[in-house]
């Protein structure tokens, strides 16, 4: 605790501005507060979400910008009142790191959907008079995983379970629970027939999570290229060319539940068209430009359509606690700090399989 009572200086990878190759950039991390858990962290996921915001391609963005939402690692350090954590657990931080906590939806366990809007582990500010860092105006930048080390609220550190390997399990920071929240909410069951759209770093997560739970699972994808993967790696029952016209019209009307991963341009109505009565479609993955939806493809099947953003921390625990105890992780391609840059352009082009993950020892 003692090497801790004091802000630190903390090792880095950071974009300076938009677009602009990682470069190491030193940071200070807040000292450890009463209820603060200090994390050196090991491991570090690239979801594409941290491409979009580098290059600001959803908006304005705060740089220097250290990304990294899918944080894992291990605990040097917990302060006075910290009740579920201890020095040498495994630990994994998340898409956030704070939030109002006082909002019908954070006291429900939802504080991504926080009515203030949460504070992002990255490229966000600790805008609340609560959080350890406000600095008066709220305008103190959040720094994310890329990092040697951070320093979280108890509230907002998750447990990974230590019989996991530690690497491959920090994209479950988002990547899985991105897929297994919307499974859990919105009731997928064991008898039913479910298909996942898009086989990428979330789509192969929710073909492990529907193969866990006992359902009838089939990879959805263009093309044939990724079928050997999904039927002899990841033990999808079926497998599915959305590019087969033939192999679509014998599938319509087949599925109870699809969970769509894919972020670029598609043709909604056609999965739609591939649901029985009372099926489900749920959107993960973010399409650049509004979907066409046609209302007679849901009035004539009475399909629900909706959509769904990462978990809450109590959501977040209990995949990983299940991943624990099935012995779930990632499939991942560990680099070293040096190759973020060229990670970047292989997963815009889909060259990975199917999450890269930084080793942060290269720092």
């Amino acid at each position: 605790m003692s090497d801790f009572s004091a802000p630190t200086e903390c090792k880095t990878y950071a974009a300076m501005s938009a677009g602009q190759a990682f470069q190491p950039y030193t940071i200070q991390r807040r000292a450890c507060g009463p209820k603060d858990v200090v994390i050196d962290i090991l491991f570090a996921g690239i979801c594409h979400s941290d491409i979009h915001q580098v290059r600001e391609e959803w908006g304005k963005a705060i740089f220097p910008m250290v990304p990294g939402h899918e944080i894992g690692g291990k605990i040097v350090a917990v302060g006075s009142e910290v009740k579920n954590f201890s020095v040498g657990m495994h630990a994994g931080v998340g898409c956030m790191v704070d939030s109002c906590r006082s909002c019908r939806n954070c006291v429900l366990g939802n504080e991504q959907y926080c009515a203030e809007g949460c504070v992002f582990t990255y490229n966000g500010t600790y805008k609340f008079t609560h959080c350890e860092e406000y600095n008066g105006d709220g305008q103190t930048p959040t720094y994310g995983g890329y990092s040697k080390r951070i320093v979280v609220d108890q509230d907002f550190v998750l447990n990974i379970p230590k019989n996991i390997d530690l690497a491959a399990a920090t994209p479950l920071m988002c990547a899985g629970v991105t897929v297994y929240s919307p499974m859990m909410r919105f009731g997928l069951r064991s008898n039913m027939k479910f298909g996942v759209i898009g086989l990428g770093g979330l789509g192969h997560m929710a073909v492990k999570f529907g193969v866990a739970f006992g359902c009838h699972t089939t990879v959805i994808s263009r093309g044939t290229a990724k079928k050997n993967g999904a039927l002899n790696e990841l033990k999808a029952d079926a497998y599915l060319d959305s590019k087969n016209a033939e192999e679509m019209k014998a599938a319509a009307g087949t599925f109870d539940f699809l969970l769509c991963t894919v972020s670029a341009e598609y043709d909604i109505n056609a999965y739609l068209s591939l649901l029985g009565v009372d099926g489900q479609y749920v959107i993960v993955g973010a399409p650049p430009t509004p979907l066409a939806l046609g209302a007679f493809a849901l009035i004539h099947k009475r399909i629900s359509v909706a959509g769904s953003l990462i978990g809450g921390i109590k959501e977040t625990q209990e995949m990983l606690d299940f991943c624990g105890k099935k012995n779930i992780v990632c499939d991942i391609e560990t680099i070293t700090a040096d190759q973020i840059d060229v990670a970047y352009e292989r997963t815009v082009a889909g060259d990975v399989k199917y999450r890269f993950v930084i080793d942060t020892a290269s720092f």
